[in-house]
């Protein structure tokens, strides 16, 4: 009975056709909607996921990368005493106004003040070591490419940013924002362009270690000490999600993005199981057949369910290299996508549990493959 599902899906793949491709319409929609998700959201996080920093120290209480209070530089050297820590670098945040050559109205934009030497750990792995040294030049800042037309600026043109002038030495890629246009230069830049004057310290501290995989051990370790004042410690995988947290679940875009997924698996639920319950009613008169030829119902059950796996399959299969070329297209044009492989697990999950649910509502139509509808 088995193979008849199979042979049934090949002779008669007209009547599934529409069934493979609603499965396999939804499958992309929530491909590129989780995709979508982990860009947009995971570049809240961009600051600790593209940088070698293994620990982060900030202030208590931290909810996202963004909404940091500036803490004592004097608790480096707390850092330090720690023997796993090997190298601890500052951090400073700043909000700006941008000022343009081109007017553009204005423009919020999140002011990052790293190290620029070559073996810096901030962005250490989204800006090479020539485009980091540009940024030794006074007012010297980076930009990502992507935000080129909102700020109205080119290579090598001035702008102003809460007032000072800056240059743009360089144009990177990759470091696209949630809500405001990264913007980065040095600390010393950094703290020119920053008005909140009581702000002394640095925003945060990010420590290297000897040994990453004691991140954990060594938060746990920093934390709780208040002879410098009051800071926190994060391993960085810790923060980063914690960041993501914070804007997925805590902020207004969070809760629209995921009440759209639900609406978007509730939908396609619904037309894979119509569509595939209509395949299955006009294959009554087939079932009806095999069951006055004494197939019993749990057979033409099993029948059912397996020609849902496969329709689930081939519309994963057609969802999956559309999909990609989707996501590749999106990637050249600079729109934040990411898709790794506990997301990809997921979404095949969801994609083979919708066929399975359409399955089990396509099972009802079972009740009229009587005999007696032969005579009909």
């Amino acid at each position: 009975m088995v193979a008849l599902a199979r042979k049934t899906l090949i002779y008669e793949w007209r009547r599934f056709l529409p069934a493979m491709l609603a499965v396999g319409f939804a499958g992309l929609l929530q491909l590129l909607q989780i995709a979508l998700v982990l860009g947009i959201f995971g570049s809240t996080s961009l600051y600790v996921t593209g940088s070698a920093g293994d620990v982060w120290v900030g202030y208590p209480g931290t909810q996202s990368v963004g909404l940091g209070r500036s803490i004592d530089a004097d608790i480096e050297s707390r850092m330090l005493m720690d023997p796993q820590v090997q190298r601890v670098e500052p951090y400073l945040w700043v909000d700006g106004d941008w000022r343009g050559p081109r007017e553009t109205g204005g423009v919020s934009v999140y002011v990052s003040g790293i190290d620029p030497a070559a073996d810096g750990l901030m962005f250490a792995k989204v800006l090479p070591p020539a485009m980091r040294a540009r940024l030794a030049e006074p007012n010297a800042i980076i930009v990502d490419r992507s935000a080129l037309d909102q700020l109205g600026v080119g290579i090598g043109q001035m702008a102003t940013i809460n007032g000072q002038r800056v240059r743009v030495v360089g144009i990177s890629s990759g470091l696209r924002g949630l809500g405001g246009v990264n913007v980065l230069c040095s600390l010393d830049t950094a703290r020119r362009l920053d008005n909140d004057l009581p702000d002394n310290g640095p925003t945060y501290l990010v420590a290297s270690l000897r040994d990453p995989t004691q991140a954990n051990a060594v938060a746990a370790r920093l934390r709780g000490t208040t002879s410098f004042g009051p800071y926190t410690a994060w391993s960085a995988s810790d923060f980063a999600n914690i960041s993501v947290r914070y804007w997925l679940f805590d902020t207004g875009a969070g809760a629209g993005v995921m009440f759209l997924a639900g609406i978007v698996f509730l939908v396609g639920a619904v037309i894979t199981s119509q569509t595939l319950i209509a395949a299955v009613n006009g294959s009554v008169r087939e079932y009806a057949t095999l069951n006055a030829l004494g197939v019993g119902v749990s057979a033409l059950r099993k029948v059912v369910l397996e020609q849902a796996f496969w329709v689930g399959a081939l519309g994963l299969l057609g969802a999956s290299l559309l999909g990609i070329v989707l996501l590749l297209l999106a990637r050249s044009q600079d729109v934040p996508v990411v898709l790794n492989i506990p997301a990809a697990l997921t979404c095949i999950a969801l994609v083979m549990g919708l066929a399975a649910v359409s399955g089990l509502a396509a099972m009802r139509s079972l009740r009229r493959a009587d005999p007696a509808t032969l005579l009909r």
